[in-house]
């Protein structure tokens, strides 16, 4: 049900803070803290709006039942009741775009290599991109069929919470939290720097301080777009996703042309020299898949996507043959004006390829790096701001994470603390390193989730599904997920071994935050809590939350 926008006054009053429709809802009038000041809180021991406290700091859980009372409820014109909740602004397009935009990183442009690196031939590398492709929209097609019976957001974090229960989906919550979103996000924000200076310092390195500062920048701005309002994120990833769309579509035309007027003599025994060893295979196919990662961006934000029942899987199902054709063509030509030696030695390939044939005109090369880095940054704030308001909301995250602003319907405090994450990330010199640490952790939540899948057919196969795949598709994937897990365990075995540890370390925090009633934490820690969610839910603007109604009697 679309959510119609309600405009509502917030005022203080000495320790009161009121809150009024200007639709004809009835005022509400509570005690400040009892706007939601809270901590770890569990899932089913919050108390009511009503409930005093005898600090404003004080520790004050929340009922999840109680969260969005029906009778607080502002009755609509058409007499459906409507709750402060997040708006469905995401149509189908914005979600092509959001897809689309987040798959297509800087990757393609920079080290396309890594396939070539272990096929060792322009033709084994060429069909190991095609396999990657095929089986990333096994995985998209299976997570489709999920977001549609599963209509929260939070992707592979809520299934894993619908399907295996709260413990293992805290684990999941907790590496992204820890160490995969922000860093990803750095990564991302330091190499759209790097690009977007480099015109400026073509013969040598740029600054180290001066990339980190406008990569922060950067996460700042896109931070703020997306508080601003939700359109305003959407719109952004729009423009930048068709800049670098057009970017790569103008490389694979040079490309085709170069193939035309005779340029071929690459792929002449383009098999000649390939390795079949599977351990190189298994490498090369596991550099493709993390190139296509990002297929479920969307599921992340199911609750904002109007009409999800269609728009969810026919977005999916128009992005990844969209994604597929593009890299393997351009890819192509890649191929076709550089031997195998000048990819290989190659920092940046598409600048490699651009020096060649653009000429006075490669400087746009670097640019465009620099918006595809730009709009996948846009996505991943989207996103995993997102994975941490629904964890929140779901009693995993201090409340303060699932609050939104009143007028403008954006989840600002998920928002600011990812931000926050991620400049914390920015400050570390070798970031990069990070990003080997969750490979491992990476795919085996993704298969947990489509596991799920398997298991919620077995133990519900009445309840309702808009969308229902063949069990072969889920099958197939979760078989060659074993393999992918495997796969870093024996190549990397080191970095693997300390992701499990990172993820393992999130138990001792999901017994003192979550398993333990609140009543048995260190009172320190409530009352920090309680401190920082009542001063930033007055600098946010922001009140608790809920799932439309309507939603949750699918669940």
């Amino acid at each position: 049900m679309p959510l119609t926008r309600i405009k509502c006054s917030m005022i203080r009053c000495g320790s009161k803070l009121q809150l009024k429709s200007r639709r004809g809802c009835r005022f509400v009038d509570c005690d400040l803290e009892s706007w939601g000041f809270h901590g770890f809180s569990r899932m089913g021991e919050r108390t009511d709006c009503t409930k005093s406290c005898s600090s404003l700091a004080e520790y004050s859980p929340v009922n999840k039942s109680d969260r969005t009372d029906p009778s607080d409820c502002c009755e609509m014109q058409d007499g459906n009741q409507n709750t402060m909740q997040l708006k469905k602004e995401i149509s189908l397009i914005n979600g092509i775009s959001l897809i689309v935009g987040n798959m297509i990183g800087s990757g393609i442009f920079v080290s396309p290599k890594g396939v070539l690196i272990y096929s060792r031939s322009y033709g084994l590398s060429l069909v190991i991109w095609a396999i990657g492709g095929i089986f990333s929209v096994f995985g998209a097609l299976c997570y489709a069929e999920l977001g549609t019976t599963i209509t929260k957001s939070g992707a592979s974090y809520a299934y894993i919470l619908e399907s295996f229960g709260s413990f293992i989906a805290f684990i999941r919550l907790w590496t992204s939290l820890l160490i995969v979103e922000p860093t990803s996000q750095a990564i991302i924000a330091i190499t759209f720097a790097n690009y977007i200076v480099q015109p400026f310092f073509p013969s040598c390195d740029p600054p180290y301080l001066a990339c980190r500062l406008i990569a922060a920048a950067c996460e700042c701005l896109l931070t703020f777009i997306n508080c601003a309002y939700v359109k305003w994120g959407t719109r952004v990833q729009d423009i930048f996703t068709y800049a670098k769309v057009t970017a790569l579509i103008v490389i694979i035309i040079t490309g085709l042309v170069k193939i035309c007027q005779g340029h071929s003599s690459h792929f002449e025994n383009s098999f000649e020299g390939s390795s079949f060893d599977i351990g190189d295979i298994s490498l090369a196919l596991y550099s493709a898949l993390f190139s296509y990662s990002g297929w479920d961006t969307l599921n992340f934000v199911t609750e904002e996507i109007k009409n999800p029942e269609r728009n969810l899987p026919l977005a999916i199902a128009v992005s990844m043959p969209i994604v597929t054709v593009i890299y393997i063509m351009t890819n192509i030509a890649y191929y076709t004006v550089l031997d195998v030696e000048a990819v290989l030695s190659s920092d940046a390939v598409a600048v490699t390829f651009a020096d060649q044939v653009f000429g006075v005109f490669s400087w746009t090369i670097p640019i465009a790096v620099a918006f595809s880095c730009f709009g996948g940054l846009n996505a991943s704030i989207l996103a995993s701001s997102r994975l941490f308001f629904v964890g929140s909301r779901e009693g995993h995250l201090p409340d303060l994470l699932s609050m939104i602003h009143v007028g403008r319907f954006t989840p600002v405090p998920a928002l600011l603390f990812n931000c926050i994450m991620t400049l914390i990330y920015l400050a570390v010199e070798d970031v990069f390193k990070l990003i080997n640490y969750f490979s491992f952790s990476y795919w085996f939540f993704v298969g947990l989730s489509i596991a799920g899948q398997l298991y919620l057919r077995w133990k519900e196969p009445d309840r309702p599904r808009p969308l229902k795949l063949s069990v072969a598709f889920p099958i197939i994937f979760c078989i060659c997920t074993v393999f992918l897990v495997v796969v870093p365990l024996y190549s990397d075995t080191i970095n693997s071994l300390i992701g499990v540890a990172i993820a393992l370390s999130g138990i001792p925090v999901f017994f003192l935050g979550v398993y333990l009633p609140a009543s048995r934490r260190p009172q320190f820690i409530n009352k920090i809590l309680g401190a920082v969610t009542r001063n930033m839910q007055l600098l946010c603007y922001c009140v608790l939350t809920e799932m439309d109604p309507s939603e949750e009697k699918k669940l």
